[in-house]
Order: C-alpha cells, then structure tokens, then sequence
C-alpha cells in the first residue's frame, strides 16, 4: 500500500508575517494503523497507544 505523505504549511501565530511559515509533515491514519484498530507508540523511553474507536475516532493514551 503506498504511503500517503504530504506537507502542510502552517501560520505561526506568533512571529510577524514576514517571518517563515513551519512546514509540517502530514501522513494519514491508515498509514499509522495498518488495518489494526490500535497501535503502540514509543516515545523518549514512553508507550503511547493509539486507538481507533468503533465511531471513527482517534484516542491517544500514555
């Protein structure tokens, strides 16, 4: 399955409007889960679990 990436620009609200906008990395769900309804995230040494609920949604727990 090809992976869905792109790359968003976003404001930053608190520099001037001349200052350069943040580019953002933007993947899909999908392509996190993997068909799973969960998975487990490892960050600094902590796990994560992302969970896709029966409605659709998205929860994130420590």
């Amino acid at each position: 399955m090809a992976e869905h990436q792109q790359t968003s620009t976003i404001s930053n609200k608190t520099q001037p409007e001349s200052a350069t906008p943040i580019t953002v990395r933007e993947i899909t769900s999908a392509s996190l889960l993997q068909g799973e309804k969960e998975v487990l995230i490892l960050h600094e040494e902590e796990v994560y679990r992302l969970k896709l609920t029966r409605n659709g949604k998205l929860i994130l727990q420590k």
